[in-house]
């Protein structure tokens, strides 16, 4: 999806960072947003760029802001027991409905 390879419903992009509608949303706002470099996990890209995850995390709350603005949830899946299916770090911005606690 960063390279343009495969299509993807673009939500913003910036050099570092793009975020995109998820295929399959778990809320009615699901947006992932990703480095355009790879790095494993948040921990990863928060040890070796955190410049790009402070990017990262502003894009996320500015998509959070502009399409929930009565609250969104950001959420990184870090490692196979937290549920990262997917070995590129991503976050979630969730919203469109109201949150519950636990999430599961």
């Amino acid at each position: 999806m960063v390279s343009g390879d495969i299509q993807a419903d673009e939500v913003v992009r910036t050099d570092t960072v793009l975020a995109f509608r998820d295929i399959s949303p778990q809320a009615p706002t699901h947006v992932l947003v990703v480095p355009t470099a790879h790095h494993r996990d948040v921990a990863a890209l928060a040890r070796d760029e955190p410049d790009v995850l402070v990017e990262l995390t502003r894009v996320a709350a500015s998509v959070g802001a502009q399409e929930c603005p009565d609250g969104w949830r950001l959420v990184y899946n870090c490692g196979p027991d937290a549920g990262q299916s997917v070995l590129h770090v991503h976050a979630h911005v969730l919203g469109g409905r109201r949150m519950t606690w636990p999430p599961g």
